[in-house]
């Protein structure tokens, strides 16, 4: 479990499975544009299927199991409002992951999201020993941009047709960090930040507004 004020990020859980479905069932339309979705099927392909919750969860712990995937919820005092999933962990001379992640609208602009994305990568880079965090983003996708852009992530360049999302092949911007570039974590840095942007608006809450999710889960992968 890791926290930072209000947001706690956890291991997800079969038992879950309500909660998270009600914020999916009131988040539908705010999702949708974002959502990843399975091409349909070629004639020498599988038939796949989207997989039920149960299913997905299965699928998360698996590959949480085997060092490749760190499946969290997002809570916000001490309720479900979201999803983040460190996916693709490769080691070797790559030493690196993808991050993806969702919330809750109702809680957009209050910081969430920006603190559980620094919470992750500080994990992947101090505890895991990982040295490189990716986050794809559509480029439409100026609430989930600003995520990034607000924990100083790296533009990189655009992947053209990178993901099946919303029912379409869609291009997607590539935002990176190293472990070099936040040598006191990215946590602190956010907290800087989120201070000094305090102090010029005068009210001590910090410019937090609009972040907004990526896809959902890991058969969902990186920020869309």
């Amino acid at each position: 479990m890791l926290t930072e004020g209000d947001v706690t990020l956890r291991p997800i859980r079969q038992r879950d499975q309500s909660a998270w479905r009600e914020v999916n069932r009131r988040n539908r339309d705010w999702l949708r544009p974002w959502e990843a979705t399975i091409p349909p099927p070629t004639p020498s392909g599988p038939i796949t299927h989207r997989p039920t919750y149960r299913q997905m969860v299965r699928h998360l712990r698996t590959e949480a199991k085997a060092g490749r995937m760190l499946p969290f919820v997002i809570e916000y005092q001490g309720r479900l409002v979201g999803q983040l999933t460190v996916a693709g962990v490769t080691w070797g001379s790559m030493c690196s992951a993808h991050v993806g992640y969702w919330v809750d609208q109702d809680i957009a602009g209050r910081g969430v999201m920006p603190t559980a994305v620094a919470l992750a990568v500080d994990h992947c880079f101090f505890r895991m020993g990982l040295h490189r965090i990716e986050v794809c983003i559509r480029p439409e996708n100026g609430p989930s941009r600003r995520v990034v852009e607000k924990l100083g992530f790296r533009e990189e360049g655009l992947r053209p047709r990178y993901l099946h999302i919303d029912g379409g092949w869609r291009d997607h911007l590539v935002f990176a960090l190293t472990a070099e570039e936040v040598p006191h974590g990215l946590l602190t840095r956010w907290r800087s930040r989120r201070s000094s942007q305090g102090e010029r608006r005068g009210d001590g809450r910090g410019d937090a507004r609009g972040e907004a999710r990526g896809e959902r889960g890991e058969w969902k992968s990186p920020s869309s």
